[in-house]
């Protein structure tokens, strides 16, 4: 007997959707807005869990274990990714350094802790609902995007780049550690889809045989954590993995605007302050973001001098003035370019957590040179300024709700974009 199509909800603009399962190798996606709703490879709890089993052994030497090494006149220092914030830490820069070890070290752990136990649990014979397990995985979830081993790794080029110049600089064992832990978490990502996972631990409770057709859309909402679509309250819980439900995001709009304000008065002392001072030989030079890139456009590195630009001055704006179009068109009720304006959010989603380069780049650079009065770094208030734009940003475009845009185009006297019912058979 073959699984029966379940009812999905479309997480970027609300409708619903009979969605039966891909074939291997292909995408399920929403008719009307094109968001991707199911992926995955077909076997890829089975083929996921040893892949991280595998990663365990590389949490130890990538954490702990030095990253780089310089020399410089016969002095040599080594750093750990943990070096960095220990530093901040103590010259009082606590919450940088919280945000630091939070983003670049234990939210990976956690992740890849509970993705190993969930996995695990679905090794059995058949899988129990134990509530525990449905609350590490809605929790793993919800942690994905703060999870930034990959940009760090980023920023650990960085300032590779930037260390070139001074010193000779040694890769050591935690480098590729890292970038070994970066590829297996982009490998388990590509093989899992959460929507399988749900299914595969807690069932995708179809409907039985000779069951009426579900109810209209008005009477269903779609749980935005696991995806189930259930006939219930706002304010219960879904039956499935526990979480609040909710037709929309409460004061959604409210919140974003609030979180953007924020983040636009912080980006201008963000950029116009010092980030960190170098000092050669007892001289201190005081560097902005902007005057970091032009260091690296200067000794030739454009391609990564764009590449800095991109991610840690024009991500923050692109970020800040695509949500004030998006909350506009949703309390205008824009029905034109809907497709368009929801794939700008897509955008926004995914490339803000990587304007934290030049946080991590900091960090490292602030646990790597520390050799007196030869060469030493140290944190200004621009980098707090700015890690707190980075921030924000991203807790903005969590807030937002792509699908009060779809709801206030369909109460607009203009047509939605073709594909545009509320559900289909």
């Amino acid at each position: 007997m073959g699984r029966a199509t379940p009812l999905i909800a479309c997480p970027d603009c609300g409708a619903f959707f009979l969605a039966p399962h891909p074939a291997p190798g292909q995408r399920a996606r929403c008719p009307r807005c094109r968001a991707v709703l199911w992926a995955g490879h077909p076997r890829g709890a089975s083929l996921a869990l040893p892949l991280a089993l595998a990663a365990l052994p590389l949490l130890p030497l990538a954490f702990l274990e030095p990253l780089l090494q310089i020399s410089l006149l016969g002095q040599r220092v080594s750093a750990s990714l943990i070096t960095g914030p220990l530093l901040l830490d103590e010259n009082g820069w606590q919450a940088l350094a919280a945000l630091v070890v939070l983003t670049a070290c234990l939210l990976p752990v956690v992740r890849l802790l509970g993705l190993i136990a969930v996995l695990a649990a679905l090794r059995r014979p058949r899988p129990r609902p134990h509530p525990l397990w449905r609350a590490i995985l809605r929790g793993s979830e919800r942690l994905r995007p703060f999870a930034m081993v990959e940009v760090y790794l980023l920023g650990l080029f960085v300032a590779y780049s930037k260390l070139i110049d001074l010193a000779r600089v040694h890769v050591e064992l935690a480098a590729y550690a890292l970038a070994a832990l970066m590829l297996v978490m982009a490998v388990i990502d590509q093989l899992v889809d959460p929507r399988a996972l749900w299914e595969a631990l807690a069932g995708a409770h179809p409907p039985p045989p000779g069951a009426p057709k579900p109810p209209p859309a008005t009477q269903l909402i779609g749980c935005t954590s696991c995806g189930l679509v259930s006939q219930a309250r706002e304010g219960n819980l879904c039956p499935r993995c526990f979480s609040r439900l909710a037709r929309r995001k409460k004061r959604s709009l409210a919140r974003t605007l609030a979180l953007v304000i924020a983040a636009f008065v912080l980006y201008i002392p963000a950029n116009l302050l010092p980030v960190m001072t170098v000092d050669y030989y007892g001289q201190g030079t005081p560097n902005t973001i902007l005057s970091g890139v032009a260091e690296l456009a200067s000794a030739g590195m454009w391609p990564l001098a764009v590449l800095v630009f991109f991610a840690s001055i024009t991500v923050p704006v692109l970020k800040l003035a695509g949500l004030v179009l998006l909350m506009v068109s949703a309390r205008r009720g824009w029905a034109g370019r809907l497709h368009d304006r929801t794939r700008l959010y897509r955008l926004i989603d995914a490339i803000g957590r990587w304007s934290m380069i030049d946080v991590f780049m900091i960090s490292i650079l602030v646990g790597l040179v520390r050799l007196g009065l030869l060469a030493s770094v140290h944190p200004e208030a621009g980098v707090v300024a700015f890690a707190a734009v980075v921030v924000l940003t991203l807790f903005a475009a969590e807030s937002f709700d792509p699908r009060l845009m779809w709801d206030a185009a369909r109460r607009n006297p203009r047509p939605l974009p073709p594909g545009g019912g509320e559900a289909a058979p």
